[in-house]
């Protein structure tokens, strides 16, 4: 059974949440602790986050802490750390004083309650370290011995992992948790570099033919024939690429022949541009879930991970996956088979239907 404050439990006046990374995992957290953030309003609210994902919290230039609007919606404050980096240099002075900073931070805020919404031993121990007197994490984390950190494990439910946080928030408040509409930094500047790029007109979809590993790659000609296909119907495609995928926007800019154009958006952009499409389309991946949050209709195309736990959530959408796919975490480099069986014309037909054009 979750564990949950009684109704005479004195309110909770500061809030920590610990979630680090990634892009998708924090947005599938936001519900949860926008939740969190109307059955506390009053009380102090921050976020354990890696520097890499902050503009999901605060937007580039904002202050990290003080009074919330809306380059900052819904941390009092954000704390930043760079775990990845210190890993690759534990033994140094550079690392230990950046640690030790934060911990300090962290814990000069008084934080009462701590929740681990990740579920790792870093996280679990982040959450220990700052001095909260209950640390709330799943009674079954994510890395085994995680809950040994925890004052109050929580037996999880739900099948999406919106639902799982949703549930973990559930046992920190007597009143009744739903999913809250996730709430997102506002860049002026950044909103400004998306209408300079793209216009003011909403008449766009959004490819995002990248995935974390290849085995949840769609081929980037079939993403170019989606594109040359809704190009008819007067809808261009952007193609939305990160870090390292210059070479694969390129071959669907290419095999869209004209009807795309690719961008690259820094996370405040992307947050603007989404915000202004009509459709997405693209694999398991940040992006996606991003669509998802902010109600834009998807075309999700799956393969190796499960769309029941990891699909688009409140969202109109259409999950496409192939029946002889296995769900599975290995990091393949090439395409999974049943990825592959999925074809441009299913596809095609997926994103006409939410965009509500009538085709013979």
């Amino acid at each position: 059974m979750a564990v949950a404050l009684s109704p005479s439990s004195p309110p909770v006046q500061g809030l920590l949440v610990v979630r680090l990374s990634a892009m998708g995992d924090i947005i599938h957290t936001l519900p949860a602790v926008s939740a969190l953030r109307e059955a506390f309003p009053h009380a102090t609210l921050g976020w354990v986050v890696e520097e890499r994902w902050s503009e999901l919290l605060c937007a580039a230039g904002t202050p990290r802490s003080g009074p919330r609007s809306p380059q900052r919606p819904l941390a009092d404050r954000v704390h930043i750390v760079n775990t990845k980096q210190w890993r690759r240099a534990l033994l140094s002075a550079k690392t230990w004083q950046e640690m030790s900073a934060v911990s300090k931070e962290v814990r000069a805020i008084g934080y009462q309650t701590a929740i681990d919404f990740q579920g790792a031993l870093r996280t679990a121990l982040l959450a220990r370290w700052s001095g909260a007197r209950t640390v709330y994490g799943d009674a079954n984390p994510r890395e085994p011995g995680a809950q040994l950190f925890y004052s109050r494990p929580v037996a999880t439910s739900g099948v999406h992992v919106v639902e799982q946080a949703l549930s973990l928030a559930q046992a920190v408040t007597p009143h009744p948790v739903t999913a809250a509409r996730a709430l997102f930094p506002v860049d002026p500047g950044a909103e400004d570099r998306i209408t300079a790029l793209v216009g003011d007109a909403r008449d766009f979809t959004i490819l995002n033919p990248g995935a974390g590993w290849g085995a949840k790659q769609w081929p980037a000609e079939r993403y170019g024939l989606v594109a040359s296909e809704l190009a008819k119907d007067g809808v261009r495609s952007l193609i939305n690429y990160g870090p390292g995928e210059g070479e694969l926007a390129a071959a669907v800019e290419t095999a869209s022949a004209g009807a795309a154009r690719k961008i690259s958006c820094s996370i405040s952009e992307l947050i603007a541009l989404t915000r202004r499409a009509r459709l997405f389309v693209g694999g398991d991946t940040g992006p996606m879930h991003l669509a998802a949050a902010l109600q834009v209709p998807v075309v999700a195309i799956f393969g190796p991970t499960n769309p029941a736990r990891n699909g688009p959530f409140g969202t109109a959408s259409i999950v496409l996956r192939s029946a002889s796919s296995m769900t599975s975490h290995a990091r393949h480099r090439e395409p999974e088979k049943g990825l592959l069986e999925i074809s441009p014309e299913e596809v095609i037909a997926a994103a006409r239907k939410l965009l509500g054009s009538r085709h013979e």
